[in-house]
Parts: C-alpha cells; sequence; structure tokens
C-alpha cells in the first residue's frame, strides 16, 4: 500500500472579537483548530500542540581584558508567561511504531480543535523591540513512523489591558523652566518654558493638546519645539540596555528677542505605537512628551512630562463600552502609518493643525474593539521595522545641513 502525502498542516485561531484578528488577554481562552490535508491514507503517531509566551532579552558588549585581549559579553534574559502542551492524537511517548499505537487519517481535510486558558495573572504585551521581544504562539507537531516530525507555528497577540479611564492617567502633567544664557562677565535675559498637557494617559491615533507659554527675554532667536519619546529598556545579568527613539515632532515658530509665544492646545499626533509595558521585570516601554526650547550655540532647554500609551480609550462618560465619544471623531485612516524611517523637518502650526481639526480636537478609535484592530495591524506589519533611534536622528531636523559646532553657551556678537 502507497501512503498518502499530507498537502496542508496549519493553525488557525477561533477569534473573539468582531476584527477577526486573534487578541487576547490575561484569562482569556485561546481556542483554535489544527488543520491537516492530506492525499490519500497517512499513519500518524501523535499529533501535538505546545503554546508558548516569554519576554526574552539579549544584547552583547565588547570588553577589553588587556592591551591586546578582548572578548564579548552577551547578556540574556528570559521571563516565562504560559507554557502548555496537548496530545490530540495519539500518546507521549512516540517511540512505539507498532500498528496497534499509529492512527489512521484519511484523504481530505481534517480539523483537530485545540483549547486552553491563559493565565489570570498580569501578562506582558505582545512586544518586538531592538534587543528584546515579547512573543506568544502555538506549536503543532506530527510525528509519523520513520519520518522526521512536521511542525508549524502561529504566534497570536496579548494585550495586557491598560484603561486611561483612571485617575492617575487622566490627571494634567505640568512643568515650568528658565534658563539665563551668559559666558563670563556678560549676561542676556532669561528664556522661561511652562508646558501642560490634560493628562498622562493617551491611546495611538489621539493628538495630545500641548498648552505653553515660551518667553524670550535673552538675545538670542529661539525656536520652540515638541516631541514624544518612547524609551525601551532591557535588564540582563544586573545590566541595563537603553534605547530611545523618536515616534512624533512639531515645531512652533521662530521667537526674536523679547518676543513670547502661546501654544493654546497645539495638537501632536500620536501614531501607531505598541502599549507601555510596565510591569515585565526585563522589557519597560515607556513614552514621555519632550517641550523644548531649541537655542542655537547653546544646549536646549526642555521639560519633560511623562506618557502612559493605553489600550483601552477614554471614554468622557465614564463608560467602557460606549462607542461614542464626544471628545473622540472616529478615524481609522492611521491604520496604514508607518514611522518614517528619518523623520521630515517639524511642519508649521498652520500646516499640522486645520481649523476643522481645531474644532474637532481629538481623534482617536473609540471603542476597545477598533483599538485592538488599529493596533495588530500595526504590528504585524511593522514590528520588525522599528522607529529610528534617538541617535541617528538630528534633534533639529530644521536646521540648515553643515557642520554645528559645539554649543557652548556664549553671549550674541553685539
Amino acid at each position: 500500500m502507497v501512503l498518502g502525502k499530507v498537502k496542508s498542516f496549519t493553525v488557525s485561531y477561533d477569534c473573539l472579537n468582531d476584527s477577526n484578528i486573534p487578541l487576547f488577554s490575561s484569562g482569556d481562552s485561546v481556542s483554535g483548530r489544527v488543520i491537516i490535508e492530506v492525499t490519500g491514507e497517512i499513519r500518524v503517531k501523535s499529533l501535538k500542540i505546545h503554546a508558548k509566551g516569554f519576554a526574552k532579552v539579549r544584547w552583547t558588549e565588547s570588553r577589553n581584558a588587556g592591551s591586546n585581549t578582548a572578548y564579548t559579553q552577551n547578556y540574556t534574559e528570559e521571563v516565562e508567561y504560559l507554557n502548555h502542551r496537548d496530545i490530540l492524537i495519539g500518546h507521549e511517548r512516540d517511540e512505539d511504531n507498532s500498528e496497534e499505537s499509529l492512527t489512521t487519517i484519511h484523504s481530505g481535510r481534517h480539523e483537530y480543535a485545540f483549547s486552553f486558558e491563559l493565565p489570570q495573572t498580569p501578562l506582558a504585551t505582545s512586544f518586538e523591540g531592538k534587543h528584546g521581544s515579547v512573543r506568544y504562539w502555538v506549536k503543532a507537531e506530527l510525528h509519523r513512523p520513520w519520518l522526521l516530525p512536521m511542525k508549524v507555528k502561529r504566534e497570536f497577540t496579548v494585550f495586557e489591558h491598560i484603561d486611561i479611564n483612571t485617575p492617575l492617567l487622566l490627571a494634567p502633567q505640568a512643568g515650568t523652566k528658565e534658563k539665563t544664557l551668559c559666558c563670563w562677565f556678560c549676561t542676556s535675559g532669561p528664556i522661561s518654558l511652562s508646558a501642560k498637557i490634560e493628562r498622562k494617559g493617551y491611546t495611538p491615533g489621539e493628538s495630545i493638546q500641548i498648552f505653553a507659554e515660551i518667553e524670550n527675554c535673552s538675545s538670542r532667536v529661539v525656536v520652540p519645539k515638541a516631541a514624544v519619546y518612547q524609551t525601551q529598556t532591557f535588564y540582563a545579568k544586573g545590566k541595563m540596555k537603553e534605547v530611545k527613539q523618536l515616534v512624533a515632532n512639531l515645531r512652533g515658530e521662530s521667537l526674536s528677542s523679547g518676543k513670547t509665544e502661546t501654544w493654546s492646545g497645539k495638537m501632536l499626533k500620536i501614531p501607531p505605537v505598541s502599549p507601555s509595558i510596565l510591569d515585565c521585570s526585563i522589557i519597560r516601554v515607556e513614552y514621555s512628551l519632550m517641550v523644548y526650547v531649541d537655542i542655537p550655540g547653546a544646549v536646549n532647554m526642555s521639560l519633560n512630562l511623562p506618557l502612559v500609551i493605553g489600550t483601552i480609550p477614554l471614554h468622557p462618560f465614564g463608560s467602557r463600552t460606549s462607542s461614542v465619544s464626544s471628545q473622540c471623531s472616529m478615524t481609522m485612516s492611521w491604520l496604514g502609518m508607518a514611522l518614517p524611517e528619518r523623520p521630515e523637518a517639524p511642519p508649521s502650526y498652520a500646516e499640522i493643525v486645520t481649523e476643522e481639526r481645531r474644532l474637532t480636537a481629538l481623534e482617536g478609535p473609540t471603542t476597545r474593539d477598533e483599538f485592538e484592530g488599529a493596533l495588530f495591524a500595526y504590528i504585524q506589519e511593522f514590528r520588525f521595522q522599528p522607529p529610528p533611534l534617538y541617535s541617528e536622528i538630528d534633534p533639529n531636523p530644521d536646521r540648515a545641513n553643515g557642520t554645528e559646532e559645539g554649543r557652548q553657551d556664549t553671549c550674541p556678537s553685539r
């Protein structure tokens, strides 16, 4: 008898949301099917699944051990969140090749259901970073006598939900700063900066309304700017590795001596980015809004306001399931957005905020399902294309090209 062949071998998930995509949270039931399509009969020892979820970090550093000796130090760490095994056909041990221990699968398409519960304890959100990742997957293994096992693996996405409708994340963030430029006995007037945002928590697709006042009493022309940064921090063997990436930015108008500029809700839109990861012991993903003044010939003056990127959008009426919000107009155009390889010069206020957007105020997904669908699309499309590194970005992209001399706090020529 000529045995048949396996035509296809796949894993699919039973999705619980309207978007029909595999998204889960701690405590959810993950179910799906292993699908086998064969031509002719095949004999099978076992069909097994292995579900696993873990956070893992890895990086290397070069070390000098002497004048002519160098070596590489590896830093790795792993945290396990899920480890589940199940047998869909056969037995745990596959050593027995006798006919009695084999299962016959006839020609055609066959589906084998599986189901397991995610732990009730908090899980880390799926993430792909510079030196680490958080991944969840189900692997199926088909064992047949005298043949190598067939294996197929498919990932699924886990969100540890962050509800921004909490007092801590709805609290305003504010700060002030002042800087006086001087050189030896020459002193110019101070530059002062105050900035405030309405809350700490946002979701991708929303716009941060920035309220700021910049007063320039110095003799130089300065430029107010704002930027959102993502900071990835990785921990292994008592060491720490940090990566800072630019997410979005904008600039104000140049401010000459004696002038003041006021931002009355200037909007900076958050592109599709991963949610904050705050509870993983080896990976943290944090965000901040930097409002700063670019000072030619001196160190920039900046204010850092912490942000938390959540997964459950703002509901002004206190309902976590409301699909209508007076402060949010649903727009899914940001689904296809990719962060640029190198951000362009920040646009002017008139270019980024039209009168219509000023009236609509904030933009973003208004329901949990809408957010999950959008963020899943981002993870799948851009997970291997992270934003540019902080060190790779010109912090003053609008400045003329050319070599800039080292910044010093020197007085302007008179």
